[in-house]
């Protein structure tokens, strides 16, 4: 997108023709003639046009409304989601907030409905017009991320995570990277977006005395957020779980006492978010369970904790494929989850070598148990 085809797309003409390919399927089956069918409405301008309209279908469920919002696909695949930056938003509310990195504004629209003064800058200017339009109550320009231009209260900024078609989990490689925006924002709130799959136990001993918040949503581990500065609680780790019904926290300074020991009646996975902050034992705690093994992040217990899924455990044998089969033909066994951690089995792999061809489904659970490979037969609570 550049800044012409932009200019268009604002304009009364470009809406009509934005509302005009809406109404067209523009499926991998339908593009070519669609595409001839745009060009006639909106000449040089028509592939400007069919991103905007595939690229707002794509966001709704990301970002929520967006009938007039102005996207690109590679800013919606990169934008925070709407739960996440509403949550984010929440924890600073009554602050002044300066996103450094504001993109298409997903972030800004969060944080306009709580916070009374918020500003967006992007170093790309077609992102910040882009975000000026679609986020009109927030102010916002072009400015690079490591040169502080407001004295907001808090900073957020979300670098770019992806280099050479690959994800970056390092922070120190990201751009900027993060020490530079520590040393850009010294002294003051900053709440830095990266990679869930970064070391936080390497970035504890670099140096790194802020807080740590793992976020989930719907299942789906989506970011960490490094806090510092007066917003954040030193030393803190923090899994959210973030789901359309609810969702809970769990936090390093909960009591996490808890010992391996026999499987109870349930086998219970946690939150993806709370495996990542390493805080499964914590989790046990809060709800009575404990480990299978002290490496594992499997639990188990006589009960499941409350919108949660476990797996009742009606079977338990040493695992190899020739007893795993036997036992799984013997139950009529054809529909198979396979569930696996510590075991060093590929699913797909395994569920072919069993070839089943039963009637009845089943979720089976892999794991190590001290030096010993385990199958656990199970049945999903939901």
């Amino acid at each position: 997108m550049d800044a012409a085809g932009l200019s268009y797309l604002r304009s009364a003409e470009g809406a009509q023709a934005i509302a005009a390919a809406d109404r067209l399927d523009l499926s991998e089956a339908s593009l070519l003639s669609d595409v001839s069918t745009v060009r006639g409405i909106a000449g040089a301008y028509a592939p400007a046009v069919i991103e905007q309209v595939r690229a707002r279908r794509r966001a709704v469920g990301k970002l929520g409304p967006v009938e007039n919002w102005l996207l690109s696909d590679e800013a919606v695949q990169q934008a925070t989601p709407a739960a996440v930056a509403e949550h984010r938003a929440r924890r600073l509310a009554w602050l002044s907030v300066h996103d450094v990195t504001c993109s298409i504004g997903a972030e800004l629209q969060a944080l306009v409905q709580v916070c009374p003064r918020v500003v967006g800058s992007d170093i790309d200017p077609i992102r910040a017009r882009m975000a000026a339009h679609n986020v009109p109550r927030a102010l916002v320009f072009v400015a690079d991320a490591l040169t502080p231009t407001t004295t907001a209260d808090v900073v957020i900024a979300d670098p770019a995570r992806r280099g050479g078609g690959r994800r970056i989990a390092d922070p120190e490689r990201m751009s900027p990277a993060l020490s530079e925006l520590r040393a850009a924002y010294f002294g003051r709130s900053l709440a830095v977006k990266t990679a869930p799959g970064i070391d936080y136990q390497g970035l504890r001993r670099e140096g790194f005395d802020g807080e740590v918040e793992v976020v989930s949503l719907d299942g789906g581990v989506r970011e960490a957020c490094l806090w510092s500065g007066p917003v954040a609680v030193p030393g803190l780790t923090r899994a959210t779980v973030l789901r359309g019904t609810g969702g809970f926290e769990v936090v390093s300074t909960a009591p996490g006492d808890v010992d391996p020991g026999p499987a109870g009646a349930f086998i219970v996975e946690p939150d993806g978010a709370v495996i990542r902050a390493g805080l499964v034992r914590q989790y046990a705690a809060r709800h009575g369970l404990w480990q299978l093994d002290e490496h594992i992040a499997y639990l188990t217990g006589d009960k499941v904790p409350h919108g949660e899924r476990g797996f009742e455990i009606l079977e338990r044998l040493p695992f190899t494929e020739k007893t795993l089969r036997a036992e799984l033909r013997a139950r009529d066994v054809g529909s198979l989850e396979i569930l696996t951690r510590g075991a060093g089995v590929d699913p797909d792999v395994l569920r072919k070598k069993l070839k089943l061809r039963g009637s009845q489904p089943m979720t089976v659970v892999i794991t190590r148990i001290g030096r010993e490979l385990t199958a656990f037969l199970t049945r999903p609570t939901r």
